[in-house]
């Protein structure tokens, strides 16, 4: 399991003013190697914010790989069971063994593509749509063809062309 976090949101308002964070918003995700992504929303990178949806999203006893963010070096100790292996992104090192985060980190650059490609701009209370919408797409890359017919299922008997 990879879990990793991203910021997806404004620019500031100009150089010196203010934290390069305050108009963005913090992203969780996490994905099984070769299954499913879940993304949620949390307010900051502190354990405390990241550590329930990981509880409500990875099973007991997983072996999760993550960077080296501090918020995540508690997951051992948490009562779940985890195991814990991290990379150290500062010091150039993308992959240990099979430790690494390139999963989860392809996702936000698809999430990314979409919202600067297509949305062009999404405020962060509306992120989590734009984040669910990418999970889905994900979710189902190995069943692109059932896909639009799904999707179109969701609005219901598509009207009629006679005219």
């Amino acid at each position: 399991m990879e879990i990793d976090e991203t910021l997806i949101g404004g620019k500031r308002p100009g150089a010196g003013h203010g934290n390069y964070r305050d108009n963005k918003t913090v992203v969780l995700g996490m994905v099984e190697r070769g299954g499913e992504v879940a993304t949620a929303i949390v307010p900051d990178v502190k354990k405390g914010s990241l550590f329930p949806p990981i509880a409500a999203n990875v099973a007991k006893g997983t072996m999760i790989h993550t960077d080296q963010l501090n918020g995540y070096r508690a997951l051992p100790t948490i009562g779940m069971g985890y195991t814990h292996a991290s990379v150290n992104h500062n010091r150039d090192e993308w992959a240990r063994g099979d430790c690494h985060v390139q999963t989860i980190e392809g996702f936000w650059a698809q999430l990314k593509r979409a919202i600067s490609g297509t949305y062009i701009h999404v405020s962060g209370k509306h992120l989590w749509k734009y984040a669910k919408e990418a999970e889905y797409r994900f979710n189902r890359r190995d069943c692109a063809a059932s896909m639009l017919t799904e999707l179109l299922s969701t609005y219901g008997p598509l009207p009629s062309r006679r005219g």
